[in-house]
C-alpha cells in the first residue's frame, strides 16, 4: 500500500527531496570553506536556479516555493551584504513559522490550506485534512523553535553547530515527519486511490 503511494507520487516526492539540495550544498560549501558567507551564497544561487528551473518546466511555482525563494534571497542576501550570519540562521525559523501561521489563519477562516494545495490530487475526509493541517502547523512551530534554540545567540561559536544541525537534525526531522504523514494519509485514502 505504501509502495503504491510512493510509486504514484514519485514525481512529488522527488520535488520535495530536491528542495533539500540547497541545504545539502550549503552544508558542503560550509564544510569545504568554513565560511558562512560562501555557503550562503551557494544556497542563494542554488535556490534561485531551482526556482527558475521549476518555473521553466512547470510554468508555475507553488506558494510555498515562492515563500522559500523570497526568504532565501532576502535573508541570504542580507547575510551576504551585511556579513551577518544571524539573518540566514533566522530564516529557518521565519519560514516554518510563516507556514504554520498561514495554516492556522486558513483554519480560523474555515478553510484548509493543505486541502487547497493537495485536494485536487488526494481525496480525504475533511476530518483527516483537519488533523494533518494541525499536525503540520504544530510541526512547523516546533521546527522554528528548535532552530532558535540551536542558533541562539547567533555567534561564530554557535555557527558550526547550527550548520551541522541544519543537515543532521533539521533535515531528518522533516523527512521522518513527512514519512509519518504519508503513512497516515495512505490509511485514509479511498480504496480506488490506494
Amino acid at each position: 500500500m505504501i509502495t503504491a503511494f510512493i510509486h504514484t507520487h514519485a514525481a512529488k516526492i522527488m520535488k520535495i527531496l530536491s528542495d533539500f539540495i540547497a541545504v545539502i550544498l550549503f552544508f558542503v560549501a560550509y564544510q569545504i570553506t568554513g565560511n558562512m558567507i560562501t555557503a550562503t551564497t551557494v544556497a542563494v544561487v542554488t535556490g534561485v536556479i531551482q526556482a527558475v528551473y521549476t518555473f521553466a518546466v512547470h510554468k508555475k511555482l507553488a506558494p510555498t516555493q515562492w515563500l522559500s525563494l523570497i526568504l532565501v534571497v532576502v535573508f541570504g542576501g542580507l547575510t551576504i551584504w551585511l556579513n551577518d550570519r544571524s539573518f540566514i540562521m533566522l530564516k529557518k525559523t521565519i519560514l516554518p513559522w510563516t507556514m504554520a501561521s498561514a495554516i492556522g489563519v486558513m483554519q480560523l477562516m474555515g478553510k484548509n490550506g493543505l486541502k487547497l494545495l493537495l485536494g485536487g490530487e488526494v481525496t480525504l475526509p475533511d476530518e483527516v485534512w483537519r488533523k494533518i493541517s494541525f499536525a503540520w502547523m504544530f510541526f512547523f512551530f516546533f521546527l522554528g523553535a528548535v532552530n532558535l534554540a540551536v542558533a541562539y545567540p547567533f555567534t561564530a561559536e554557535r555557527e558550526a553547530f547550527w550548520v551541522q544541525f541544519s543537515l543532521w537534525g533539521y533535515l531528518p526531522m522533516t523527512l521522518v515527519f513527512s514519512l509519518a504523514q504519508a503513512i497516515y494519509l495512505v490509511k485514509h485514502l479511498p480504496k480506488d486511490e490506494e
